[in-house]
C-alpha cells in the first residue's frame, strides 16, 4: 500500500472543472474530504456552482507549461479530463501537446499520482482503424502513463447519467422517433456505466498504491447492444415499444448530421460519440475491484442508470450537462466589455423599455428566458434560425436550459451561453451559433430618476471581413420585430403574477 494513509486529506488539481465530468468530480472530491484545486481557463465560468466557494480556482491552459507548472505545485494527485474536441485537422497534435505537458509539469512537481478518463477501445481491432477521437483518447493515456508519475487510466464507453451528451442522444433518438431508420451500428456491443460509478472510480484512484501504473477498463453490468438500449429506454421511460430499422448506408459523418438533425448534440460532438460506436466496446477485465470495491448496489445497472437520470431531468437537478463545456468552433472568451478589436467595428440594437413591475418581477422573466419559456419574439424567426444553424453544423436551439428557472455563468441557453451574470440586474449571452463575427445579447434591469423600473436591451456585433458586415445589414430590417418585439414582450411579461407553485 502507498502512504497516503487512509484518512489523509489529499491535495486534488481537476482539470476540466467547467466540463461534464469535471463539474461532477470536484464535489465528490471535496465530500471525501480532499482539497481541490481546479485548472481553468476562463475562472470566472466556475464562480457560480454550488462547490465553487469550497474549492481553489486558479487560470490557466493544459497547453501552457508555466501556468500547468505552477497550478501543480503542492498537489498529490492530478486528474486529467479535457479533450480537444473537435473536426479541425490539428485536434490530436493539440490533445498530444497538453498531454506531455501536463505529465512533465507532474513529474517536476512531485505529483503522487496522475488520473485519467479515457475511452474503452475494442478488442482486436488496430489504433489505426479507430476513430480520431478514440485514437487520440488511448494516445494521452499511453502519454501520461509514461510520464514517469503513477498513472491511473480509466475506460469507459457510454457514460449514463442527466445531462451527458450519450445519454442525451440516447434520449432523444428514443424518444423523438418511434419508428427508426437507423445506421448498423445499433447493433453493436457496448458496455454502458452509469456516471455514479465512473465518479465513485474517479474518486477512488486517489489512493491507489504508488506502484500501480496501468490502465483499467470500466462499466456497468450489462452488455447490450445500442438496439437493446433503446429498447429498454423505451421501457424504463413508459414509451410505446420503438419500431427499430437498421441500414447500412450511414457513414460517420451521415450517421453525425442524423443524430444532429434529430437530437440537441451538434454533428461536431455527435460524430466522434457515433464513430466510438463502429465497434464493440465491452470491458476485458474487472481489475478495478482490487482497489476500488464495489459497494452494494453497484455498479448500477442500465435500467437503473436510466431511471435515476430521468429522475434528475424531471426534478430540474441537472448539476452538469455535456453542453456545460464549449462547443467545438465557438469563439472561446470574448467580452463586449473590453473588445480585442478596440477601434474596429461593433454594430449595437439598443433596445428600452418602461415596466410596470418591480424589478425582481423583471429579473424573474429575465432569468427565465429561452429553453421551453422561447424568446418572447417572433418565434418563427427564431425557430428558423435555429434550423439554419444545425444545417451548416452548429448547435441550433434544442440545447434548452440546465435549469428551468436559474442561470449561472457558463451556462448554455439554446445557442447562447452565459458569459456574465448580475442577479437582479445584468444578464449577458454570447451567441454559439454559426455567425460571421462575434455576437452577444445583454439584458438590463434598471431603475429612472423616479425609481420606476426600466428594461434596457442590447444587441451586439462584432463582423468579420466583409461578410460580416454583409450579414449584419442584411438582418437588420427584422431587428424591429425581433429585438424590438422581444423588449416589449418581456416587458409585459413581467407584469403579470408570477407562477404559483404549491409548498414553496
Amino acid at each position: 500500500m502507498n502512504d497516503y494513509g487512509r484518512e489523509q486529506r489529499l491535495h486534488c488539481l481537476v482539470t476540466g472543472a467547467s466540463g461534464y465530468i469535471g463539474g461532477r468530480l470536484v464535489p465528490e472530491l471535496l465530500t471525501a474530504g480532499h482539497r481541490v484545486r481546479c485548472l481553468a481557463r476562463s475562472p470566472g465560468k466556475l464562480r457560480d456552482h454550488p462547490w465553487a466557494a469550497d474549492a481553489e480556482v486558479v487560470r490557466g491552459d493544459v497547453t501552457e507549461a508555466a501556468s500547468v507548472a505552477g497550478a501543480m505545485q503542492g498537489v498529490d494527485v492530478a486528474y486529467y479530463l479535457v479533450h480537444a474536441l473537435g473536426t479541425g485537422a490539428d485536434f490530436e497534435q493539440t490533445d498530444r501537446r497538453a498531454a506531455r505537458v501536463f505529465g512533465e509539469c507532474a513529474r517536476a512537481a512531485g505529483v503522487r499520482r496522475i488520473v485519467y478518463l479515457g475511452g474503452l477501445t475494442p478488442a482486436g481491432v488496430p489504433e489505426r482503424e479507430l476513430s480520431p477521437h478514440l485514437r487520440s483518447r488511448a494516445e494521452v493515456g499511453r502519454i501520461l502513463l509514461d510520464s514517469g508519475v503513477p498513472t491511473t487510466v480509466l475506460r469507459a464507453a457510454v457514460i449514463l447519467g442527466s445531462g451527458s451528451a450519450s445519454f442525451e442522444m440516447l434520449r432523444y433518438l428514443t424518444e423523438r422517433l418511434p419508428v427508426m431508420v437507423t445506421p448498423s451500428w445499433v447493433g453493436t456491443r457496448i458496455q454502458p456505466i452509469a456516471v455514479r460509478d465512473v465518479l465513485r472510480a474517479l474518486v477512488g484512484s486517489a489512493r491507489m498504491p504508488d506502484d500501480v501504473n496501468r490502465a483499467f477498463d470500466i462499466g456497468g453490468p450489462d452488455v447490450l447492444t445500442y438496439r437493446d438500449m433503446m429498447t429498454r429506454y423505451a421501457a424504463v421511460a413508459g414509451l410505446p415499444r420503438r419500431i427499430i430499422v437498421p441500414v447500412p448506408v450511414l457513414t460517420p459523418r451521415l450517421s453525425s448530421l442524423w443524430v444532429g438533425l434529430v437530437t440537441p448534440v451538434p454533428a461536431p460532438i455527435a460524430r466522434p460519440l457515433t464513430e466510438s460506436l463502429r465497434h464493440e466496446v465491452v470491458r476485458r477485465e474487472r481489475d478495478i475491484a482490487r482497489y476500488v470495491p464495489d459497494p452494494p448496489g453497484h455498479p448500477i445497472g442500465f435500467d437503473e442508470a436510466v431511471r435515476l437520470a430521468l429522475q434528475r431531468v424531471r426534478d430540474a437537478q441537472v448539476t452538469t450537462r455535456w453542453s456545460s463545456a464549449s462547443v467545438p468552433g465557438a469563439p472561446s472568451d470574448p467580452l463586449p466589455t473590453d473588445p480585442d478589436w478596440a477601434g474596429g467595428s461593433l454594430y449595437r440594437d439598443l433596445r428600452e423599455r418602461a415596466v410596470d413591475a418591480p424589478p425582481e418581477a423583471l429579473w424573474r422573466v429575465i432569468e427565465g428566458i429561452g429553453g421551453d419559456n422561447g424568446w418572447y419574439s417572433f418565434p418563427p424567426a427564431w425557430a428558423l434560425r435555429g434550423r439554419l444553424d444545425r444545417l451548416v453544423g452548429g448547435v441550433g436551439l434544442r440545447r434548452g436550459r440546465r435549469d428551468a428557472k436559474r442561470l449561472r455563468v457558463g451556462d448554455c441557453l439554446d445557442f447562447w451561453r452565459v458569459e456574465e451574470i448580475e442577479p437582479g440586474r445584468l444578464l449577458r449571452l454570447r451567441a454559439e451559433m454559426r455567425l460571421p463575427g462575434l455576437a452577444w445579447l445583454e439584458m438590463y434591469v434598471a431603475t429612472d430618476a423616479a425609481g420606476r423600473t426600466r428594461y434596457r436591451q442590447r444587441a451586439l456585433f462584432h463582423p468579420h471581413g466583409l461578410l460580416g458586415h454583409a450579414y449584419w445589414w442584411g438582418v437588420s430590417p427584422f431587428h424591429a420585430a425581433v429585438f424590438g418585439g422581444m423588449a416589449r414582450n418581456i416587458a409585459q411579461a413581467a407584469t403579470r403574477p408570477a407562477p404559483f407553485h404549491p409548498g414553496k
